[in-house]
C-alpha cells in the first residue's frame, strides 16, 4: 500500500488530510513538524509527502531540501498559508526546491486528493 507523510503543526489540517488520503486507499503517517518528519522518512520513508511550509521547530523549506537529499525520489506536496500572514509566497520557492505540486490554504481537499493521486497513483 502506498504511504503518505503529513507533515503540518495544525493538528485539524492533518487530521483531515489523513481521513481524506485513507478513503482513498492511502496509508497515511503523520508528524507535527519538520524535524519529526525528517525523523519519521528516515525511519520508514513515506512514498509520498505533503507538508506545510510554515511551522515550528523547523519550516517546510529545510524540511524538504533534507528529504530531497535523503530520498531524491519522493514526491513531495507543499501547502501553506503564508502568503496570507506576509508579504511573501512560499510556494513558488518549494517548487525550486523540489516540490512537485503546491497548494495555498485554505486547502480544497478534493484537489490535493487528486494531486497525491496523480504523482503516486494506486496500483
Amino acid at each position: 500500500m502506498a504511504r503518505v507523510l503529513i507533515i503540518d503543526d495544525e493538528p485539524q489540517i492533518r487530521s483531515l488530510l489523513k481521513r481524506f488520503l485513507t478513503q482513498a486507499g492511502y496509508e497515511v503517517d503523520q508528524a507535527a513538524d519538520g524535524l519529526e518528519g525528517v525523523k519519521a522518512m528516515d525511519d520508514n520513508p513515506a512514498d509520498l509527502i505533503v507538508t506545510d511550509i510554515l511551522m515550528p521547530k523547523q519550516e517546510g523549506l529545510e524540511t524538504i531540501r533534507q528529504i530531497r537529499e535523503k530520498h531524491p525520489d519522493a514526491k513531495i506536496i507543499a501547502m501553506s498559508g503564508g502568503s496570507q500572514l506576509t508579504a511573501m509566497d512560499f510556494l513558488p520557492i518549494a517548487e525550486k526546491f523540489g516540490a512537485s505540486r503546491v497548494f495555498h490554504k485554505p486547502l480544497d481537499f478534493t484537489a490535493l486528493v487528486d494531486a497525491v493521486k496523480e504523482l503516486f497513483p494506486i496500483e
